[in-house]
């Protein structure tokens, strides 16, 4: 009778070959990015214009947006996490669209929503002369597009897994809905609010298509990093190297945040 071997022990290197590519693939752009990088004068190509207005705007207009993801997102996020309408799986599949649209068909979507000639735009600058696009409020909000299904997808999941008990116990002792979300669910997921967060800042630091679609990209007003990488890719590559480098420096540390959950 022959022995068992261990699984995957036949098949180590048929396994271990292609995946060893796919890993390769991942990996030499970024190592490419690093060796091209001029390291001797990183400092000087970091306080070149294009860097330094994209990384401020950048700063601000992702804080704005990660306080309204967290205003929107988490009620939204126990929302789904409780209801037990038919209508909710139809709602959570509607708020992770984002997460599978092209970025530059959500910047025409919000186009079509906020320009001058929009379904709301329209009636926003006839009636109050208030215009959206290519402003910095526009950028926030298409960050706010592509960055709040990250969170809420994340918290929803953390909320789905408190026991409903704790509702009951919390409205016995006469907490209502509103004071049962904020003293007793909020803090219990604090660990998937983090991590939501954290995906979602990333996400709004990255957007490129539906900014440049909805925003445009001007100097010190739209020009996030992203953009501005792609600006100075023409006039300063060594600048658009530097930028990158603290884009993908950003990247790791947003994985290091969530080590506990990726990195196990």
């Amino acid at each position: 009778m022959v022995a068992d071997r261990p699984a995957g022990r036949g098949s180590g290197w048929s396994l271990r070959i292609p995946a060893g590519i796919g890993l390769a693939f991942i990996l030499l752009p970024l190592v490419a990015l690093l060796l091209r990088t001029d390291w001797a004068g990183l400092t000087t190509h970091l306080s070149a214009p294009v860097v330094g207005q994209s990384l401020r705007l950048s700063a601000v207009t992702t804080s704005v947006t990660m306080v309204l993801v967290w205003l929107l997102g988490t009620p939204l996020a126990w929302l789904l996490a409780r209801s037990d309408s038919r209508l909710t799986a139809w709602a959570r599949a509607l708020v992770t669209v984002p997460l599978v649209l092209p970025p530059v068909v959500g910047g025409v979507a919000l186009l079509l929503a906020w320009g001058r000639r929009g379904v709301l735009g329209g009636p926003l600058e006839s009636w109050f002369g208030i215009s959206v696009p290519f402003t910095t409020v526009a950028v926030v909000m298409a960050e706010l597009f592509v960055a709040l299904p990250f969170y809420v997808v994340s918290v929803e999941g953390a909320m789905r897994g408190l026991d409903r008990r704790y509702d009951q116990v919390a409205a016995t002792l006469g907490a209502g809905p509103v004071r049962t979300f904020l003293t007793v669910a909020v803090p219990m997921v604090l660990p998937g609010i983090a991590a939501g967060s954290a995906l979602a800042w990333a996400r709004a630091l990255g957007e490129f298509g539906a900014t440049i679609t909805f925003a445009g990209s001007f100097p010190g007003r739209t020009q996030t990093a992203p953009l501005g990488v792609y600006a100075a890719l023409e006039q300063d590559p060594q600048a658009a190297l530097a930028l990158s480098v603290v884009m993908l420096t950003v990247s790791v540390l947003v994985l290091g945040a969530l080590r506990s959950r990726w990195l196990r």
